[in-house]
C-alpha cells in the first residue's frame, strides 16, 4: 500500500484498530499506525494533512 491507497489504508486501519473512536484520532498516531500497517511500503513524508484527512473519513465510514 502506498499514501494514495486511502481506501485500501481505511480499511486496514478498521480491521487493526477494531476499538478505535476514528473521529478522536490524532494525525500523529494516524500517521505512525499508517507507517506499521502489514503491507504498507511508502516513504513517510509523502503524506499530508489532505491525505490523512481522508484515510480517517473512510475510517469513519467503515464504523
Amino acid at each position: 500500500m502506498k499514501w494514495t491507497d486511502v481506501q485500501a489504508i481505511a480499511e486496514a486501519l478498521y480491521d487493526a484498530h477494531p476499538n478505535v473512536d476514528a473521529k478522536v484520532i490524532r494525525f500523529t498516531d494516524l500517521h505512525a499506525w499508517v507507517m506499521a500497517l502489514d503491507g504498507f511500503s511508502d516513504e513517510p513524508n509523502n503524506s499530508n494533512e489532505k491525505i490523512l484527512e481522508a484515510i480517517q473519513q473512510l475510517w469513519i465510514e467503515e464504523l
